[in-house]
């Protein structure tokens, strides 16, 4: 959970540059990638939280295996679900509101089971270390597009 902690307050940092794109990295703000990727961390956690780990079931999923190896989600290849997409004009303020909704969320997270879980649409049912994985992977994904971002004004 400590990467995790420490990705989210890179992402923290950039809030001065929400406003900013370049349509050479991407068609969405710096603003956009920061809270898609909040709103994950906030509907996992709570997911987790609300999970039954007693209908946890270990299954293989190759994919899953494949993107632990490499590690990285590569741009462009998959679309995020509606669901995932940020529902409110972006602001600074709209964004210091989503971290601290997030860092309230991930405060229980300790005292889950190892077995709480949530269902990912391609890598299945993922556990507690799991998805501690899956949140570093999404994030630190969208953490370089916001450096893009900001990097190639």
């Amino acid at each position: 959970m400590q990467k995790l902690h420490h990705l989210i307050n890179e992402l923290e940092s950039k809030i001065p540059q929400y406003e900013i794109t370049n349509s050479n990295v991407s068609s969405s703000t710096v603003g956009w990638q920061i809270e898609h990727s909040l709103k994950i961390i906030l509907m996992v956690v709570h997911t987790l939280k609300t999970s039954n780990p007693n209908n946890y079931k270990w299954k293989f999923n190759k994919v899953r295996l494949l993107f632990q190896i490499i590690n990285i989600i590569p741009r462009g290849k998959v679309k995020a679900p509606k669901i995932t997409l940020p529902d409110v004009i972006i602001t600074a303020e709209t964004l210091k509101t989503s971290f601290e909704k997030v860092k309230q969320e991930l405060a229980g997270w300790e005292n889950l089971s190892k077995n709480s879980y949530f269902t990912h649409p391609f890598f299945g049912d993922l556990n507690k270390n799991p998805t501690v994985w899956f949140l570093n992977l999404h994030t630190y994904h969208h953490l370089k597009i916001v450096r893009d971002i900001c990097n190639k004004i």
